[in-house]
């Protein structure tokens, strides 16, 4: 009896400890939403990030401001931090402000930009127009009033800068051999075509090979300005992927390659056609930084009291093209980690798992962080509960697709994300089994893909009506801090939080049972 009356005041303790835990649980997500509601910091923390450091470009000054920045408010909150080397650039960028201008004719202020790792002006620079040469014959006639001209080029921009690298120089000097043959097959068509009687019908000529600024180097030698090429609006502006992994200070980009909206290009391209006397003005201030330039991975840390070895990770790219400032790409994934990571802390969480809260370097450019990160992480990966990545438009979560295993665990933890706003209900549907990729996607979920990590995130749509579209900002230079939408990343960062952290107090890790398909062995 004695046993029995110990038995039961052991059971009694048990089940008072464990609801004494559920009912401090409860608190927590009920002052997440509290808090969430009425302190929100997500657009405050996505206006520093935006409009105090701008385009956060790795190899930047607003890079590193940022970087410091995050790792410094979760510092503040008690978290611990790492700020994790992911590499190195050999030389690193940095963009200053951009004008120019037509003058002569009616005149008109030119709408413009320029890709990264791409050489700016040497101050203000006036010039006349040519139309490029795409034989050498048409090179030898102009090439006495190409100093001092900007040159329109032929071909459409895709973000990215004319190649001159060894291969893009290899690949223009095989065209301009092939185009000389053309050209003298055209000066046989043209003296028969002259010569011909009435009644012989006249020849064709045969078009030559187009090819962006053919005669690339042979221009820079003879002192162009730069390039201007035609562009789609709104203007897509990335990278030199080209030549950035060994480029230095010696091997520099020299002439500015400009990217033009369309229609003015249009405008320009036929008053060069026609002759007409006018000039255009650029001032483009690109800089460069003495290399090699360190980047990093910004991981906040909130330490797991009962499982700290095991973890679930939320987060997305701090690093942003600079044309712009990454106010969607990737502030709609960055700033909502960010701010559950606040309320979480403020809320006084104490989560059973590790939660990592990593804001990843180098997407834009290869998903290098997160790459990087796996590789020296391979003991932590099958500790890994669930990766939450967010990289895409600001628009709201209204659910998940989760696995069959994962069904029970996943409805009681988003249970409370419908008692934060009725215009916003949130629904779990069924996932079925994918293949494991072999491959990363394109953003930094993939790589834990491709090692068979759950990358579960959340269902997004507009369900107000915004008419956002993500085709619009995407690398463009209307990627902005206006592009954001309040309301919908507020309530964001609040369901990123509740769902962080249910996964994270779990008693187990989330089930991997049906999540990928399992191939047969031959």
């Amino acid at each position: 009896m004695k046993q029995l009356s110990l038995l039961g005041l052991a059971i009694v303790s048990i089940w008072l400890a464990y609801s004494s835990y559920a009912q401090s649980e409860r608190k927590v997500i009920e002052q997440i939403i509290e808090i969430g509601k009425n302190d929100n910091q997500t657009m405050n923390h996505l206006d520093i990030l935006c409009n105090r450091f701008g385009g956060r470009l790795i190899g930047s000054a607003a890079y590193d401001n940022a970087a410091e920045w995050a790792a410094s408010k979760f510092e503040e909150w008690g978290m611990e931090v790492e700020l994790d080397e992911a590499g190195e650039l050999p030389v690193g960028f940095n963009r200053g402000p951009w004008f120019g201008r037509m003058l002569g004719e009616k005149g008109m202020h030119l709408h413009f930009a320029t890709p990264s790792y791409t050489s700016g002006t040497k101050g203000v620079q006036r010039g006349h127009v040519l139309l490029e040469p795409k034989s050498q014959s048409e090179f030898d006639r102009m090439k006495g009033r190409l100093k001092g001209a900007w040159i329109l080029i032929s071909g459409k921009n895709n973000g990215y800068p004319i190649d001159w690298s060894k291969k893009g120089d290899h690949k223009r000097d095989s065209i301009i051999a092939l185009n000389d043959e053309i050209s003298k097959k055209n000066r046989e068509i043209r003296r028969f075509n002259w010569t011909r009687a009435d009644t012989v019908p006249a020849k064709k000529l045969i078009p030559l090979h187009e090819e962006p600024a053919l005669f690339y180097n042979q221009m820079k030698e003879a002192g162009i300005l730069g390039t201007i090429q035609s562009s789609a609006v709104p203007i897509v502006a990335t990278y030199d992927r080209k030549n950035i992994d060994h480029i230095n200070f010696k091997t520099l980009p020299t002439v500015p390659d400009i990217k033009l909206d369309e229609h003015q290009y249009k405008s320009i391209e036929q008053m060069a056609k026609e002759r007409r006397t006018f000039e255009l003005e650029f001032d483009i201030r690109n800089w460069f930084k003495m290399g090699p330039v360190k980047y990093h991975n910004v991981i906040g840390i909130i330490p797991g009291t009962k499982y700290p070895d095991e973890y679930v990770i939320v987060g997305g790219h701090l690093d942003s093209y600079d044309v712009a400032t990454g106010g969607v790409d990737d502030g709609s994934g960055v700033t909502p980690a960010i701010e559950a990571a606040r309320l979480i802390m403020k809320a006084g969480g104490k989560p059973k798992r590790t939660i990592l809260v990593c804001l990843w370097a180098g997407e834009e450019f290869g998903l290098l962080g997160s790459r990087s990160w796996i590789k020296r992480n391979k003991e932590k990966l099958e500790k890994i509960s669930n990766m939450i990545n967010r990289d895409g438009g600001p628009t709201v979560p209204t659910g998940m697709y989760v696995s069959e295993a994962m069904w029970d665990d996943m409805e009681k933890i988003c249970k409370p994300i419908n008692d934060i706003n009725p215009d916003f209900p949130f629904t779990l549907e069924k996932r079925k089994p994918r293949k494991q990729p072999k491959r990363a996607w394109g953003t930094d979920s993939g790589p834990f893909a491709v090692e068979g990590i759950p990358t579960m995130g959340f269902r997004r749509e507009d369900p107000k009506g915004t008419n956002f579209s993500y085709r619009e900002i995407w690398h463009t230079e209307r990627d902005l801090y206006n592009k954001s939408i309040p309301e919908y990343r507020n309530h964001a960062s609040i369901v990123t939080a509740i769902v962080v952290y249910g996964i994270a107090n779990l008693d187990h890790l989330l089930s991997r049972e049906g999540y990928y398909l399992v191939e047969e062995e031959e």
